[in-house]
């Protein structure tokens, strides 16, 4: 007989231990534990990316292209068409979902895929699609027809909901001035492609280093930075140094005004001002937030200058502790918190008042349970299971993807998330979500099923365990998915107003919702348990994650309405007048800020988000509120509502952007949505925050 020795035979008897107590995770848990199963393929045929036959090589990017220019020209031909036999909107809808499909496809190829030939297919897919929506907005019989019966309304019987989603199309045409004199029409299109141009300079700009002469910078912080030769090299804000020193060295260096930057700023404000009179708005906010849930900028004036009262002296009580923290640190009597030290007291309060430890909650975070845990959340919440789905060759366009069937338990399949959840080289480090195929009723009575993925930028799991998120990763992570779920319990007519397709500033607001599922102690401990042992994570450590979410809540809130109100002042009249940007920043920080602004910096010249969110900064703010609004109404009590949860799917979630969000929010709160009533929604949970807060800590101390 073979002998083995008792060590042997001990650690043997561990490992089936450790197996045995793995296999309690769900199958779920363990798929997203392990990489995702590598099959060779030696008999099936690649069915293509996402399925589409057209895609088993780059080159069926040039089918799909062919094929969208030809059925946009017979859509065309049948909108304009006296004999019609179908509703205006239907037509557009088909038409807008068909390069939809194509461009949305490509446009998340072009920048996940790791092949440059797929890449290059890809990028030249949405350039030609891009060209055909060009020439769909210079169309004037067909912009004709549509206006016609979104004025006159259509001779085909149509719902609110029809009428809605025309006016949106008419909306979308008008963007581009084919309403407007051929003269003046030309110059809307000279002005939207400025400033696609200067936007994308202003990037650029925004995140290039600081090169400075060693000789221009004082010798005591020299050390603090790289240098290349005789220069020194600042590429970002050291916020979490613990050397104060190179704190406000790297703020005061890194934010130098810029002379180019603040042209570029300065036109682009100018030409969005320009633009927006063009169309017929006061002002570019005003252009901007046409159809969205707050309506009108003086509204988002009046929000911010109501949560902005109330949160003084709120901020100015963190702000207080921030610099007694400072001092008893600094050992200096007289020293005060300035704009550079926030992040890093708001991390030593959690080490020293939380006595949080550096990664300490990360083993109780594995991929898999987390992933547990949020399927179970949905099935409490909406009857929804979340099903890993083996994918066929040439499905998926890397190894390392999941590919989830969400399944409902009486509607079945709803559709489908493919999961690109790992870092690999040449992908964008960013979590986000894109749509590949909108949901919407075919003609048969069939749904067209949602597809989309969900990327973020987790580390690979290794041989020694799964892949570990900090509690910022699972934020993120239940952010996302709240994305997607949208998009998956969305049951709209039109895939122009499916799931996330509505106004921005209520789009965010079922994934921040999902945040609020991700921080709340009940919830977590359906699923925080030690990767290894299975161990629920201690009650006292649970607590402490919850309560460091929402330090100092106050002061980052008012930084948030700092933001939100200059970017409404840089977008108003004051365009116009060309006023010097870092002046404006200067009176806005004033008037909204607690901490005084930093003479000889420009921070607003790092700001890309003037890019993407012009006029629109404020939505963050608006769809915290109106996340927190709902938490308090509906899920605060019991996170796993049921009755709640079909509720918020039937009244909000479903819709889309189909029916105006303010409407949607109204009905469902049972409330008008007032300024007032918005701030109060805010403050009421930023102090019941800091209560839990000091009762933590006074019960550790």
């Amino acid at each position: 007989m073979l002998k083995i020795s008792r060590n042997t035979a001990n650690a043997a008897l561990q490992r089936w231990r450790h197996r045995k107590m793995l296999s309690t995770w769900s199958p779920l848990a363990t798929a997203f534990n392990a990489p995702p199963t590598k099959r060779i393929n030696f008999t099936r045929d690649d069915v293509g990316l996402f399925r589409m036959t057209e895609l088993r090589n780059a080159e069926g990017f040039y089918l799909l292209r062919e094929n969208v220019e030809r059925s946009t020209q017979d859509l065309i031909a049948e909108a304009i068409s006296s004999e019609r036999q179908r509703k205006m909107v239907d037509i557009f809808d088909e038409l807008s979902d068909s390069l939809c499909k194509v461009a949305d496809l490509a446009e998340f190829i072009r920048i996940a895929h790791p092949k440059n030939k797929y890449m290059q297919a890809a990028e030249q897919a949405c350039i030609s699609i891009c060209g055909v929506v060009e020439s769909l907005n210079t169309h004037k019989p067909l912009y004709q027809a549509l206006s016609k019966v979104v004025h006159e309304g259509d001779f085909l019987p149509t719902t609110e909901v029809d009428r809605h989603v025309a006016k949106l199309f008419l909306f979308d045409f008008e963007q581009c001035g084919i309403h407007l004199p051929e003269e003046e029409r030309l110059r809307v299109v000279r002005l939207n492609d400025y400033i696609l141009q200067l936007g994308q300079k202003f990037m650029n700009g925004a995140v290039q280093p600081t090169v400075m002469s060693r000789s221009n910078v004082p010798e005591d912080i020299r050390d603090y930075f790289p240098t290349a030769g005789e220069n020194i090299i600042i590429t970002g804000l050291c916020t979490n140094a613990a050397n104060v020193q190179m704190r406000e060295a790297a703020y005061r260096l890194y934010l130098q005004p810029s002379d180019s930057q603040e042209e570029l700023l300065k036109d682009l404000l100018l030409c969005r001002y320009e633009l927006a009179r063009s169309c017929g708005f006061e002002t570019y906010a005003h252009r901007a937030l046409n159809g969205s849930t707050i309506e009108r900028p003086e509204l988002v004036s009046e929000f911010i200058d109501e949560l902005s009262e109330q949160l003084r002296p709120r901020a100015d009580a963190d702000f207080a502790l921030m610099t007694q923290m400072k001092r008893k640190e600094s050992g200096l009597a007289n020293s005060l918190v300035e704009i550079w030290d926030t992040p890093y007291f708001t991390a030593q309060l959690k080490r020293q008042s939380l006595e949080e430890q550096a990664n300490e909650f990360l083993p109780y975070f594995s991929l898999g349970g987390c992933m547990e845990g949020l399927d179970n959340l949905l099935h409490s919440l909406y009857g929804v299971r979340l099903q890993n789905t083996e994918m066929e060759p040439g499905e998926s366009w890397h190894s390392d993807i999941y590919k989830l069937a969400v399944m409902h338990e009486t509607e079945g399949l709803l559709g489908y998330i493919y999961c690109d959840f790992f870092e690999r080289s040449g992908k964008p480090n960013q979590d986000c979500h894109f749509t590949i195929q909108g949901g919407k009723r075919l003609p048969d009575g069939t749904y067209q099923l949602p597809i989309v993925v969900v990327m973020l930028g987790l580390a690979q799991p290794r041989w020694t365990g799964p892949t570990l998120l900090s509690p910022a990763r699972l934020d993120n992570l239940f952010h996302e998915m709240g994305h997607a779920m949208h998009s998956m319990l969305a049951r709209t007519e039109y895939q122009h107003v499916t799931g996330t397709r509505c106004a921005t500033d209520f789009a965010e607001v079922p994934s921040v919702l999902m945040e609020y599922f991700a921080s709340d102690p009940r919830v977590l401990r359906t699923f925080a348990r030690h990767f290894q042992t299975h161990k629920p994570i201690s009650e006292d450590m649970l607590q402490r994650l919850c309560a460091s979410k929402h330090l100092f809540a106050a002061s980052e809130t008012q930084l948030q309405v700092f933001y939100s109100a200059l970017d409404q002042v840089y977008h108003g009249e004051s365009a116009q007048q060309g006023a010097n940007t870092t002046e404006t920043l200067r009176d806005v920080q004033n008037r909204y800020y607690g901490l005084p602004y930093v003479e000889n910096t420009a921070w607003q010249l790092r700001f890309s988000h003037f890019v993407g969110y012009g006029a629109k900064y404020y939505a963050y703010l608006i769809s915290k509120t109106i996340a927190s609004w709902i938490w308090q109404t509906y899920f605060e009590a019991n996170p796993f509502n049921r009755q709640a949860g079909e509720k918020y799917r039937a009244e909000i979630l479903a819709h889309g952007g189909a029916v105006p969000s303010r409407k949607l929010v109204a009905n469902f709160l049972q409330r008008e949505m007032t300024p007032r009533i918005l701030a109060d929604s805010l403050i009421h949970e930023i102090d019941m925050d800091e209560s839990k807060i000091k009762q933590l800590i006074v019960s550790r101390n």
